[in-house]
């Protein structure tokens, strides 16, 4: 989330909003969040509702979630997916931004 961040207001310029859904419990998330001082939306899913809905893996021995970046227009469509199998290979800001432009 630290990357996101950094380019933020590209984002912004770009007309994209990011919002962020965490697997943890509503307090734990808030707190995290409040922490954080992140500018972007963050959402609470302990249910895994929304992140089951577009197919976020769990890998139990990764203790949890595998990460996950989407792209959904103004319609609702999905436009872009990556599912990836560490934080190391989540797509860089450059990449999600060429994609928006």
């Amino acid at each position: 989330m630290t990357q996101l961040r950094q380019d933020y207001q590209q984002f912004v310029k770009c007309d994209t909003e990011i919002i962020v859904i965490g697997p943890e419990k509503a307090k734990s998330f808030q707190k995290y969040w409040g922490g954080k001082k992140l500018p972007f939306i963050g959402l609470p899913d302990p249910e895994h509702v929304v992140l089951n809905l577009y197919g976020q893996e769990v890998k139990l021995f990764k203790l949890g979630r595998l990460p996950a970046q989407m792209l959904i227009d103004k319609s609702g469509k999905l436009r872009f997916v990556h599912y990836g199998n560490s934080m190391s290979d989540i797509p860089s800001n450059k990449e999600v931004l060429n994609l928006i432009k």
